[in-house]
């Protein structure tokens, strides 16, 4: 058995296993919690279900009145189409044995401009329901992608990027509908099939009866729908989604694929997935041709049964030839609304299902909320004041007292760590790999808050400052460089937006970033692509590290600032770093030992905690770890010197 076909049929199992077909997609999947079935197949529904809905119902208030008018247009159409039967009975039944000329005319034309009328509200109606979920869809949206933006980053990182994307795209879209599929659509559904069968039983009750007994055989192929061709569709889509998310992982990383012959692999693999969901599309296909077959032989059918029915009843005088024109048009009438309603319960259920999705997200709390009473700092010429109390002229001093810290909490990555650092002092941390250098980082930017212990700007806990405010004062340059697809321009300036060309070109000379991008045919316009990948390694972090002098910040981090940069191009920026360095309180993570000779505080890390802390003289004179840290790697660059000038003489 092929892998395509054992993956099918796992999946006809599964499908035939629960009960609930319609059922979401395990939102495990989608990076939220998994839902533990019941007994029976079922998934229950959220225990907040209700409670999200009437959170959704309050959101939408500010909407209210283009909901009313929608609904009142769809009324008005409604009833309007229902005069259209009771006229052409009239007209068969009395106007033409009367060839009253006269009459058919005016009442000809009243149900023409009648039809004008309704075609128009329904336009007007269908344009009013696009605009109201388009508002809804945007400002739901928008408010999602506010709150995702300051959740905790370990709660991100749990969603990864697709359940973030889905939450953003599908869940979103799938909601914008709710209240069309559940409160518009049905209404309006419901009131329609109950006029309707009023008039048929006012047209003739004995034919009203036997059209009742084909609302079943309707209901049915409706049910037949929504419990086995939309899961279906579900499923291909979500295999659809992880199809497109491993060619563009395997794109992404192509030179890997490449260079570990894989090629042959990725597309035995690829084909394999798209296999699997041709199975489905067919098996998909199968189902609509039996339930198209089946209103294929329930319309004519029901207008067969109708004629012969009613003409026997004609034939005995208790039925008009009218009474059965109009009768077929309100049975035809009757099966729309009664698929919408049908319909409408399955869209409802995956649309609550996204509700919960999306208000889950909502209902966490933004990482890292102000304390009450907390401060706000100013920034005036990069310098940083308490607003409106005290006022310093920068950074006096920045503390860590004592600070435990880990990303689980079982699991600490930094061990009491205790730091006084003076305002403009140059910190470069050093380390073995994984001694907790990022991390220290990290808790200075404020991404993480202390377990235990404070950290202190000015003698004040960071906690007790707005971040947002704090966040003003900060720089930072990463070791993993990210920069958007955007214009070296846009990304050198994206700390600050209103930065002129000027400002933009001296920020990139003082990063030693002008001459490569005044080689560029667009210079400063030139599109980097996604993460800059039109730039080398170097470029990017020059362009990174020009973002940051342009921010003019009051704190700066240079993770391994210097890493991806060759040694004529980090000598030239080290002395554009020392201007930028001056007056300034930086952390510097690096592992080149001319990047952290010049610091004014060395701090030696291994396995979380400060073990050593001096200056460069000062750890080189006792018998310290920093020491033989310097000495081994002197000993590597004298071997590399020596195997370079081999192969050259080679």
């Amino acid at each position: 058995m092929t892998p395509s076909r054992r993956r099918y049929r796992e999946f006809l199992a599964e499908r035939y296993r629960q009960t609930d077909l319609n059922a979401p997609p395990d939102s495990a999947r989608r990076g939220g919690p998994a839902d533990a079935p019941r007994p029976d197949g079922k998934k229950p529904p959220s225990p907040l279900r209700k409670t999200y809905f009437r959170e959704y119902l309050a959101w939408l208030r500010p909407f209210r009145g283009a909901i009313v008018a929608v609904f009142l247009l769809a009324l008005v159409t409604g009833v309007l189409s229902l005069v259209t039967p009771t006229a052409t009975m009239y007209i068969v039944d009395h106007i033409l044995p009367s060839r009253d000329w006269a009459m058919l005319h005016l009442l000809g034309g009243s149900i023409f401009a009648m039809i004008l009328v309704q075609q128009s509200l329904d336009l007007l109606k269908n344009w009013q329901t696009a605009k109201l979920n388009a508002r809804v869809l945007f400002r739901l949206r928008q408010k999602l992608f506010n709150h995702l933006l300051r959740l905790p980053l370990h709660e991100i990182s749990d969603m990864k990027t697709g359940g973030v994307t889905s939450r953003l795209s599908g869940d979103v879209d799938s909601l914008s509908g709710l209240v069309q599929m559940a409160i518009i659509t049905p209404g309006v559904a419901g009131l329609k099939v109950a006029l309707t069968i009023a008039a048929l039983f006012w047209v003739n009750w004995r034919m009203a009866v036997g059209a009742i007994l084909f609302l079943p055989p309707i209901v049915l192929l409706n049910l037949t729908y929504i419990k086995r061709i939309r899961p279906i569709y579900g499923s291909m889509r979500r295999d659809r989604s992880d199809i497109d998310a491993r060619v563009v992982e395997t794109f992404g990383g192509i030179r890997v694929v490449r260079a570990f012959r894989r090629e042959a692999a990725e597309a035995k693999q690829y084909g394999f997935a798209h296999h699997v969901v041709i199975r489905k599309t067919l098996l998909a296909r199968a189902y609509e041709y039996v339930v198209w077959a089946g209103w294929g032989f329930v319309i004519p059918l029901s207008a067969l049964l109708i004629v012969w029915f009613g003409g026997a009843l004609v034939l005995q005088g208790k039925a008009t030839i009218g009474g059965i024109f109009a009768f077929q048009m309100y049975l035809l009438m009757l099966m729309n609304p009664v698929s919408n309603i049908v319909q409408s319960y399955g869209e409802t259920q995956q649309a609550l299902a996204a509700m919960e999705r999306v208000f889950e997200i909502l209902r966490r709390p933004a990482d890292k909320p102000d304390r009450p009473g907390a401060i706000s700092l100013e920034c005036r010429g990069g310098r940083a004041h308490h607003s409106p109390a005290t006022v310093e002229s920068s950074v006096g001093t920045f503390e860590f007292e004592r600070v435990t810290f880990g990303y689980r909490g079982d699991a600490p990555v930094l061990h009491d760590i205790s730091l006084s650092v003076r305002g403009g002092m140059t910190v470069a941390l050093v380390g073995p790999s994984g001694a907790g250098k990022t991390t220290v980082t990290n808790l200075v930017a404020r991404f993480y808050d202390p377990d235990s212990g404070s950290i202190r700007l000015n003698g004040v806990d960071l906690r007790d400052i707005r971040l947002a405010s704090y966040r003003r004062l900060l720089g930072l340059v990463q070791q993993d460089v990210f920069l958007f697809d955007g214009t070296i321009a846009e990304n050198i300036a994206y700390a600050r937006p209103s930065a002129t060309p000027a400002q933009i070109a001296d920020a990139a000379r003082r990063a030693n970033a002008d001459g490569f991008i005044g080689a560029f045919a667009q210079r400063y316009e030139t599109i980097i692509g996604e993460r800059g990948v039109r730039l080398s390694g170097g470029q990017a972090q020059r362009i990174s590290i020009a973002r940051a002098i342009l921010a003019d910040p009051q704190i700066l981090i240079l993770d391994e600032a210097t890493s991806n940069l060759d040694s004529e191009s980090e000598q030239l920026i080290q002395q554009s770093m020392r201007e930028l360095l001056a007056g300034r309180t930086t952390f510097v993570i690096a592992h080149r030992l001319s990047t952290v000779v010049s610091a004014h505080l060395i701090v030696v890390l291994d396995a979380g905690r400060v073990v050593e802390t001096g200056t460069h003289d000062e750890l080189l004179a006792g018998d310290s770890r920093y020491r033989a840290m310097v000495e081994r790697q002197q000993r590597g660059m004298a071997a590399a010197r020596e195997a370079q000038e081999a192969d050259w003489l080679a």
